[in-house]
């Protein structure tokens, strides 16, 4: 937004938002409701423009039934979702998150995505998001920034980076019947092979015809193409440019 953030200028800061999945902006004995008056004036939020956006995230979020209830007796999860409110009380156009979902059950983890994705879209806001859950950035972000001791090692598309360091697709066989191992051997790269369960990794390219001469030269019970895990795409990058 042609701003320095180092400034910290208060036209910049009225632009932005932050949530800290460790941290709490919200008061604990009251209900949230509060917190967001205090942010409407301290943002300078007109009651019309407030309403709206109280309503549409009270939707989003599906907290309607939380809304008057005092902060300490809410889950971990309802407190999330009424720190994110807090935090966008003044529709920031650049919003960082820093770990989320963190202590997060599975279900709520996948709740918070699904809003940040269709906040990220409605709003046409910028969404910073740092997290060591990969889930959240394979859900959530196209552009990925990898840091390593403070230097920037990749910058680029998601599946750029799947592409560059991993460049390979698992494809897993369960057999029906015995194969010949020097057959087997010709498919490709081999992980393992000990019968009925064949597995074997092959070049991006070639994973569909792999997979078409793995059905019609053997008998197969079940066969899957799968992309590499995030979490071992993210752990190659980093051995790769170790310090």
């Amino acid at each position: 937004m042609d701003f320095n953030p180092y400034n910290r200028k208060p036209e910049f800061l009225r632009q932005i938002s932050l949530v800290m999945g460790q941290k709490n902006q919200l008061w604990w004995d009251l209900p949230a409701t509060d917190t967001f008056l205090l942010n409407k004036e301290i943002y300078g939020v007109e009651d019309k423009k407030y309403n709206e956006i109280v309503g549409e995230l009270t939707k989003l979020l599906d907290v309607k039934d939380i809304l008057k209830i005092p902060v300490k007796k809410l889950s971990l999860g309802q407190r999330m979702k009424m720190e994110l409110m807090a935090s966008l009380i003044h529709n920031p156009k650049v919003l960082f998150l820093d770990e989320p979902t963190i202590g997060l059950d599975v279900l709520m983890q996948k709740k918070l995505r699904e809003f940040i994705r269709e906040y990220n879209i409605r709003f046409k806001a910028t969404v910073i998001l740092t997290s060591h859950y990969m889930q959240d950035v394979e859900q959530l972000c196209k552009r990925v920034i990898i840091i390593n001791f403070g230097k920037i090692i990749f910058d680029g598309l998601l599946n750029s980076l799947v592409e560059k360091y991993s460049p390979h697709k698992r494809i897993k066989v369960m057999l029906a019947e015995y194969a010949d191992p020097k057959q087997v051997y010709k498919l490709g790269k081999i992980s393992k092979f000990e019968y009925p369960e064949l597995i074997l990794d092959v070049p991006n390219k070639k994973a569909n015809s792999t997979a078409a001469a793995i059905l019609k030269n053997f008998q197969v019970e079940d066969i899957t193409i799968e992309d590499p895990q995030i979490e071992d795409v993210i752990a190659k990058v980093y051995a790769e440019n170790k310090r």
